[in-house]
């Protein structure tokens, strides 16, 4: 049973039924455990992509990784569950990594969390790649489809599909994103 409090007409609050004799306010047991400690701090560097005709339905992601994600085992496990998480409500995620001072592949690992693996990858998955993933419809079943690019210094940034629904992708071209900013930027 709940209760709510109601405004009394003073502007002030009081619990609903009080003083007729109305249910005592329930207070939760102990807890089993109690321990002093952080949740794992990430930077998060991503855009959403809301359908705005459908309710704000959140659509496609862009996770950028960055150092931190990729430091320790509970920060690529932190990301690889919330990347797992958007897939699973039939967001499409695009991962970009660049990063190459930690030798860790989040998609490899969101493959591994999800129990499938990429055979192009090969025994040693590279450090810096781009990546669209998203769960499509194939007859009665779904399945998990992906665009993976490894990244190479001096080559283009590739062309991912970004998914909006089930049957429309527009092109994410990371060269020419990557191309503008330095404009914008004023660099090279």
């Amino acid at each position: 049973m709940a209760t709510f409090d109601q405004e009394d007409g003073t502007g002030s609050y009081v619990q609903a039924g009080e003083g007729s004799g109305a249910a005592a306010v329930w207070a939760p047991a102990e807890p089993t455990m109690a321990i002093e400690t952080e949740l794992a701090a990430f930077d998060e560097y991503e855009v959403r992509v809301y359908d705005a005709r459908h309710g704000r339905r959140l659509v496609a992601a862009i996770e950028i990784v960055s150092p931190a994600n990729k430091d320790r085992p509970e920060s690529r496990a932190q990301f690889v569950a919330k990347c797992a998480a958007l897939l699973r409500r039939r967001v499409s995620v695009v991962l970009i990594d660049v990063v190459t001072v930690r030798d860790f592949n989040l998609y490899d690992e969101l493959l591994e969390w999800i129990g499938e693996q990429d055979q192009a990858l090969g025994d040693i998955p590279p450090a810096a790649y781009a990546v669209s993933c998203c769960w499509r419809p194939r007859g009665a079943s779904r399945w998990l489809e992906t665009w993976n690019h490894p990244l190479t210094v001096g080559r283009p940034l590739p062309i991912l599909p970004l998914w909006l629904s089930d049957d429309l992708a527009i092109p994410f071209d990371l060269e020419a994103s990557y191309e503008q900013t330095c404009r914008d930027l004023r660099i090279a």
